[in-house]
């Protein structure tokens, strides 16, 4: 059977404005995130989705809340595997102070983005986790109605390149995927078209 997957990253929290690593830090949305969160309801009203799913972090917990509540879907369905990718000693570090704290480390990153830092999750389990939950989702017996997926920019990165080949730019916050799966093969991922956020 088929399946259709939107998969989206959380709203914005304030790590994010201040563009620090958060990775399985668990960070709160802040008011800009819930209203992208209500932006992101108001762009998938229609699409009918019947299932909700999202990472057991707060900040796409809250985001999945929001838009279930709005779209008037009963559940929302938590799985730990759709987390973000743990950053190791990077987390709650700017990019500017990782490379001044761990300058080897944030080399070695930047030549290949395979590698790890320290503590860090390794590329290939993220890969594994976070596809295993979307076969999960797409094979589960609810009917043919799409699936909203709610994760994170990089879990989402790592995981579609992977599955599809593509190259997959950073993802903004509530930013929004189609995929298909068939079996076990994912189709080519659509990123479907922003609308602007209010503050409302």
């Amino acid at each position: 059977m088929r399946r259709t997957l939107y998969l989206t990253r959380h709203g914005e929290t304030d790590w994010n404005r201040e563009m620090r690593w958060q990775g399985h830090t668990d960070i709160a949305l802040n008011a800009q995130g819930r209203a992208q969160a209500r932006g992101l309801a108001d762009r998938l009203d229609g699409l009918g989705i019947a299932r909700i799913m999202a990472s057991d972090l707060a900040r796409a917990r809250e985001t999945a809340e929001i838009v279930a509540q709005r779209l008037g879907v009963p559940e929302v369905h938590v799985d730990h595997r759709l987390r973000e990718r743990s950053f190791g000693v990077f987390e709650g570090l700017t990019r500017s102070e990782v490379a001044l704290r761990y300058p080897k480390e944030w080399a070695d990153y930047q030549d290949d983005k395979h590698v790890t830092p320290p503590g860090a999750e390794p590329h290939a389990l993220v890969v594994a986790r976070v596809r295993a939950a979307l076969l999960d989702v797409a094979t589960s017996p609810f009917g043919e109605a799409p699936a909203l997926i709610v994760s994170h920019g990089g879990a989402l990165r790592v995981l579609l390149a992977a599955v599809t080949g593509q190259i997959i730019p950073p993802v903004p916050n509530a930013a929004v995927y189609e995929l298909h799966v068939e079996g076990h093969h994912f189709s080519p991922a659509r990123l479907l078209e922003a609308s602007p956020v209010s503050a409302a």
